[in-house]
């Protein structure tokens, strides 16, 4: 029997433990029906610092569903996986060991990275087990394991034998910072202070009809050097004598073409632009329509190359931009230079600007097939709806093939080498893989090509967003099997995964590139449904950052508060919606936590036998009726934990709990000692923990252990409670209930319910004992067939039961309340002339207007508050339904 108070700082950390342990949540190594099996595509953290509540919401939501699931209908597949190669794991390293990754020769590098990352991970586990989830922790990997390796590599093969990739010397997105070249989805776009500048140039040999010079505003000026035409657009009359002529460059004094575009922006400057290798994406659009020079000033760290003169080595940003501008100015060439917020398109890692390189790069083609992935997106279910719209403007808005390839020391290689002569590319066999061209041999002696027997190993590996949008694959351990000569599963059940939960902020990144990878290998989308979640915010909706100061440390909160507190809390969002960080959260998940530990200790010391039987001569209608609305609530909880609606469920069930059971029928019962009570008492207490046990993980099972797990139960009478309730098993693997088919007459129950709560508040405020005998009792309701019910739990010697007589009290108004927002505009200065004559009566209704102090107020514009009077003897009980108490004589 529950004894003492709930002690969830013991409890919790024993329960995880022996989860873990007895590997309680173990997928099974056996074959499982694809009908049964649920797959959860967990996503992999990036290990790249400490857990944060957006780890432990996200986390805690994906339990719930595994937990529901697993309870409810299937095997639940629940991995778990550490995104650690990468961009994100060497910054990490850098910064942990302060060094950079150019200091040391890659495998060396790749180890310090191996070591850091592992560091982490363990304290990511630990943290991970301590919030309770039910993660399969046999099924985990790493991405930069060797399995891991495998697939992303062969994933790499698959897409270059089907053609969907290519090596390209083009521009492409370049971090200066990180010193390599990114994708598309890896930017984002920062509000930065900074300046626009304008700037004259000349004209070299202005024809007549020509002026000798023209403004350019820029907030580049260091590009200066790296511009190769002028353009004005087409309808631009005031500039259209500018076209055809030559542009001389300030400071550098190179010439360039102008030329008419309609990408120009007139709106813009002076409506003039510089187009410069390159800026931005209308540059390069402009560099291979215009079949333009190449200038590159700005090499891969971000300093001026050659290209500018007497530049060369300053710093772009930081350096260069400064001295250019106060060059411009003594020359006269700089007209003004004004202070501006614009939009800058960074790098989301490190927040540094970005630049535009000439590289050779991988890419996989994507533009040409983007109405397959819409399509593809539209086949999967959303939650919530609103999230397909993310995923369908990241789509349309693409300008770019998925750059692939990272200049980086650490993460997986390509599984390439090429010709040293004629540069054909040689990849690895499938059978071979993993493999790493900096240490390993090509498959080949001599190029198939031209003979030719030297090879230059490809150095760059690949995107980190490569290998993780390989997760429903990975977990579905999709492989070649050489002998069959095609791509298998070891676990063709669980793809497609089931769902996918993640938040909104990678639906570009992860959702999107997850969906072009198993695509492409598997023709089918990777996930039957997504589950999105929104953020974390502080208490004031403001996003939680370390310049504000307002970062809420997951450890601290889980040392004042029970994990199933804020388990509780998590659980209180609209799924796809921000949540704030609240301790009110936090303290009513407390709350319940001890009430069911209360009620459940108070449950025993009523029915003591775990599992009675149903009383032969049937359930009494009061009990029939309890469970027949726990039916209800069953069925309800049910549609919406399926359909994530994860704060409603939660506040459903806590309300039925709460008043219903606890503060009704619990206090029924006691006053009763029968077979019906006992065996209605114990068989809702067994459902309530199962319902109750997706989001209070602990307590629940602490409860179900010390109540009911060690007695095998018999099952009930009256239709057998789901799944197994077999000694030693944990809760988490009992059946989900299913409705006992109870027949109930809900409304006369309901009635009966709300006379009893009513007599109870009336002995309560009376201070009268709940035994204590009521002379007469009147109610205007239709109770049914609970009126024996009633008399014999309250007490009460003669109840009479008006059903459908009308009840003799009147309405009253008994205050009026004016909407301000409303009438202090419309009517000012006689807004207290109103306040007075509503104060003194004064005032008359006709129907939805209200008249008073000479004016006549609309519906919108004042709300009406009623009560109920009883002229007649006894006390009127104001409550759901009409009670009157004749008089009351204390037992």
């Amino acid at each position: 029997m529950p004894s003492g108070e709930y002690d969830p700082d013991t409890a919790e950390p024993r329960w995880q433990r022996r989860w873990v342990d007895e590997e309680t949540y173990a997928y099974p190594d056996d074959p499982v029906d694809p009908n049964t099996a649920f797959s959860i595509d967990t996503p992999p953290p990036t290990v790249s610092g400490n857990l944060h509540w957006g780890h432990v919401y996200g986390s805690i939501l994906q339990d719930i569903v595994a937990r529901f699931h697993r309870m409810y209908d299937s095997e639940v597949l629940y991995p778990f996986g550490y995104d650690d190669n990468g961009i994100a794991s060497e910054r990490l390293t850098e910064r942990e060991l302060d060094v950079r990754h150019q200091e040391f020769e890659r495998r060396e590098f790749q180890q310090h990275c191996r070591d850091v990352c592992l560091e982490y991970e363990e304290n990511f586990t630990e943290k991970m087990q301590g919030v309770g989830l039910s993660i399969d922790w046999n099924n985990t990997y790493r991405t930069i394991s060797p399995e891991v390796q495998r697939v992303s590599q062969l994933s790499f093969i698959d897409l270059y034998e089907q053609g969907r990739e290519y090596r390209q010397e083009a521009p492409a997105i370049w971090c200066p910072d990180c010193e390599t070249a990114i994708s598309q989805v890896e930017t984002e776009d920062d509000e930065r202070d900074s300046h626009f500048h304008d700037i004259e140039f000349g004209v070299a040999g202005a024809s007549a009809d020509a002026d000798d010079a023209f403004t350019i505003s820029t907030t580049r000026p260091e590009l200066l050097p790296a511009c190769v035409a002028v353009f004005v657009h087409p309808d631009d009359d005031a500039n259209q004598d500018l076209v055809g002529e030559t542009a001389e460059i300030p400071l550098f004094g190179h010439e360039v073409p102008i030329l008419a575009d309609d990408r120009v922006d007139m709106e813009t400057g002076s409506g003039i632009v510089m187009c410069c290798t390159f800026g931005d994406q209308t540059d390069i659009e402009w560099y291979q329509a215009h079949d333009l020079d190449l200038r590159i000033a700005i090499d891969a760290s971000g300093h001026m190359t050659d290209v500018a003169d007497g530049y060369a080595g300053l710093h772009a940003a930081t350096g260069a931009r400064e001295v250019i501008v106060d060059d411009l100015d003594d020359v006269g060439a700089l007209l003004d230079r004004r202070a501006i917020e614009h939009t800058v398109n960074v790098h989301e890692r490190c927040g540094t600007g970005i630049e535009f390189l000439v590289t050779e790069q991988w890419y996989i083609e994507v533009l040409d097939r983007t109405d397959e992935y819409l399509e593809a997106g539209r086949g999967m279910e959303w939650f919530p709806d609103k999230m397909f719209t993310r995923y369908e403007h990241w789509v349309e808005g693409l300008q770019w093939d998925w750059l692939i390839s990272r200049q980086r020391s650490s993460g997986i290689p390509f599984p390439v080498w090429y010709c040293a002569d004629c540069d054909h590319e040689i990849v690895a066999e499938k059978s071979a893989l993993p493999v790493d061209p900096l240490s390993d041999d090509p498959p080949v002696d001599a190029c198939p090509e031209c003979g030719h027997a030297e090879f230059v190993p490809e150095d760059d590996v690949l995107d980190t967003w490569a290998t993780s949008s390989l997760t429903p694959l990975i977990n579905a351990g999709w492989d070649w099997d050489e002998n069959a000569g095609e791509f298998t599963m070891d676990r063709p059940e669980v793809y497609p995964m089931d769902v996918r939960p993640q938040g909104h902020d990678i639906i570009s990144f992860w959702l999107f590139h997850t969906v072009i990878k198993c695509y492409e290998h598997t023709g089918e989308v990777p996930f039957e449904s997504t589950m999105i979640n929104g953020m974390v915010l502080d208490e004031n909706r403001e996003k939680m950052s370390k310049s504000k100061g307002n970062v809420v440390d997951p450890d601290r909160v889980l040392a004042e508060y029970p994990v199933d507190a804020a388990r509780y809390w998590a659980a209180g969002s609209a799924i796809g919606d921000d949540l704030p960080y609240q301790e009110k959260g936090l303290r009513a998940g407390e709350k319940l936590i001890r009430k069911l530990w209360n009620a459940s200790k108070l449950v025993e010391s009523l029915a003591s036998e775990p599992y009675p039987e149903a009383p032969a001569d049937g359930l009494h209608e009061i009990d029939r009726w309890l469970l027949g609305e726990l039916d209800r609530e069953i069925d309800t909880l049910t549609d919406r934990l399926a359909n994530r609606e994860f704060s409603k469920a939660r506040d459903g069930l806590r309300s039925f709990f709460w008043n219903t059971f606890c503060d009704d029928y619990l206090e029924i019962a006691k006053q009763r000692d029968d077979p019906s009570a006992a065996y209605t008492l114990r068989t809702a207490h067994r459902r309530f923990l199962k319902l109750f046990a997706p989001v209070l993980a602990h307590v629940t099972e602490e409860l179900w252990q010390d109540m009911y797990a060690d007695i095998a139960g018999t099952g009930d009478a009256v239709g057998a409670d789901a799944g197994s309730d077999a000694a030693g098993d944990s809760i988490h693997l009992a059946g989900w209930p299913e409705p006992l088919g109870l027949d109930a007459d809900t409304d006369a129950g309901v009635a009966a319910m709300a006379v009893v709560g009513a007599l109870r508040r009336y002995k309560s405020e009376n201070q009268l004992p709940l035994t204590a005998e009521l002379d007469a009792v009147e109610v205007y309701a239709d109770v049914g067939s609970f009126e024996a019910d009633i008399t014999g739990v309250m007490h009460v010697d003669d109840l009479t039961v008006h059903p459908d007589a009308e009840a003799p009290v009147e309405t009253v108004i008994t205050g009026i309340d004016l909407e301000y927002a409303t009438v202090g505009p419309k009517y000012g200065d006689r807004v207290g002339d109103i306040e007075s004559a509503i104060a003194a009566d004064d005032y008359e209704t006709d129907g939805e207007e209200l008249h008073v102090a000479g004016v006549t107020l609309g519906p919108e514009e004042f709300s009406i508050e009623e009560d109920g009077q009883y002229a007649g003897e006894g006390k009127l009980l104001d409550d759901d339904v009409v009670v009157i108490v004749r008089n009351a004589v204390e037992a």
